[in-house]
């Protein structure tokens, strides 16, 4: 009797990413599944099914460690119920605040397997590696494996090209980071200590990665960076390329029919991305461009670099070039010394630029920034009062603007089945959602549609039927 060998195949094991804050954060946690598929993790979105769980952090909003302690402190639990179970699961705390924070949470939380900045993602798995090795030490010999160094390598060049499956799974539009860091030092903020200096990916990474993307059917490309318009990629010849003439490379990928890019810095704004705009169609009329507060002497406390007037004057240029042009914008209430003076004149520079939408916040210290050592810091109460007046006026203007668009016939990218039997749903140029009567086979394509409407969150259009000549 001839007995047969039975084979096994090692089950996939599961990784859930909790992602914090910015767009590149989600870019950034999409790449880690990249990195760890060919090691066999699968993502999942249910937690209790999870062998590694990584929290992506971001360390800009108020009070960003403390929301992360709190989770792991869940996760905690969640690690017991399982090893009581027979099982066990990993955690990693990854991002910005990992960055940050890296040894502190290695102290504070026993339990975390891997700590790893932005910077570091690439070694995942050789991190996790290292990490499953010690599991068998007692827990007062283990420690987490902590990575939050800054290398001389480009991480880009060392993480594997995404799957054919993973690309299309990310649907028909998608993040692409060509640009990190920031060597503008402004100072409430804590990105240059966390992502480090100005690094641009090479042309020729960038048209590949979104060459692939489009291939996997992909239409819209957001281009990423923490000052994106700095970019400054070297192509083959070893000449610097610009974030203008990049947009131009990347409008001759057939199939690609929208570009967006974010964030910007009003000094890197130069003619050749003014004139992008003004000669690229698929480079979508909707610009996010920051300004954080409209008084000199603020700005200049911020080491921001410019004047109201000059970003006033920059304004302009854009819309010369682009008269369609709508604009998103952040605001920071009650950086330390502001005066009703000073807050008066944030109001004045919102009301004379007029922003399709915008993002405010109460000014929250960050150790280590050289806002946080400034004294005259500014009462909560007042600041939650200026931050209310100025919420109320950017509201007022976003609803001018969905407003102006009723009666406008705009390309609507429409990506999913809405909500309602019979609906879809898409984006117009300027991220407005838009949801219309239609069937399914309308997704994926541009359509020409009527905006006939204002719901709460969102515009209402209707098809417009191409009659014949």
């Amino acid at each position: 009797m001839i007995e047969h060998e039975t084979r096994t195949e090692t089950p996939p094991r599961r990784v859930f990413i909790k992602t914090y804050g910015c767009q590149m954060n989600v870019y950034d946690s999409d790449r880690m599944v990249d990195a760890l598929a060919p090691h066999g993790y699968l993502p999942t979105q249910e937690l209790a099914e999870a062998d590694l769980v990584l929290l992506n952090t971001c360390h800009i909003r108020e009070k960003a460690s403390e929301k992360v302690f709190s989770e792991l402190g869940r996760l905690k639990e969640l690690q017991g119920e399982k090893r009581a179970a027979g099982g066990d699961l990993m955690i990693g705390v990854a991002g910005c605040v990992a960055q940050a924070e890296g040894e502190e949470i290695a102290r504070r939380a026993p339990m975390v397997d891997l700590v790893f900045g932005p910077q570091a993602y690439h070694r995942l798995p050789d991190m996790l590696a290292r990490a499953e090795s010690r599991r068998h030490l007692h827990p007062s010999l283990k420690r987490a494996v902590v990575d939050t160094e800054f290398p001389e390598e480009d991480k880009f060049a060392h993480l594997p090209a995404a799957g054919r499956e993973a690309t299309i799974a990310r649907g028909l539009t998608a993040f692409l980071t060509v640009q990190e860091g920031c060597d503008k030092f402004c100072s409430f903020c804590v990105v240059p200590y966390t992502r480090g200096a100005e690094v641009s990916r090479p042309v020729a990474q960038v048209l590949d990665e979104a060459r692939r993307l489009v291939d996997a059917g992909v239409r819209e490309i957001t281009l990423l960076g923490q000052n994106v318009n700095a970019y400054h990629g070297e192509d083959a010849s070893g000449r610097s390329v610009g974030l203008g003439a990049l947009a131009f490379l990347l409008a001759e990928i057939e199939g690609l029919e929208r570009l967006r890019y974010t964030t910007s810095h009003p000094r890197d704004m130069d003619d050749a991305l003014i004139a992008a705009h003004r000669d690229l169609p698929l480079l979508m009329p909707y610009l996010h461009l920051p300004v954080q507060s409209g008084s000199d002497r603020i700005l200049k406390a911020m080491n921001r670099r410019h004047t109201a007037a000059e970003y006033l004057r920059l304004i302009e240029r854009i819309k010369a070039a682009r008269p369609d042009m709508a604009l998103s914008g952040d605001f920071i209430v009650g950086f330390p010394g502001e005066t009703d003076r000073d807050f008066e004149d944030t109001l004045a520079i919102i009301r004379e630029t007029g922003y399709a939408s915008a993002f405010s916040f109460k000014y929250s210290p960050r150790p280590g920034t050289p806002g946080a050592l400034l004294a005259d810091q500014v009462d909560e109460e007042v600041k939650a009062e200026r931050l209310h007046r100025l919420q109320e006026l950017v509201s007022r203007q976003a609803a001018e603007f969905n407003a102006s668009c009723v009666g406008r016939t705009l390309p609507v990218l429409v990506e999913r089945v809405g909500r309602q039997a019979g609906q879809v749903g898409g984006r117009s140029p300027y991220l407005q959602a838009v949801h219309l009567d239609g069937s399914a086979d309308l997704i994926g394509a541009i359509h020409q549609v009527e905006i006939v409407g204002i719901g709460p969150n969102s515009l209402v259009g209707r098809l417009k039927v191409k009659t014949a000549a």
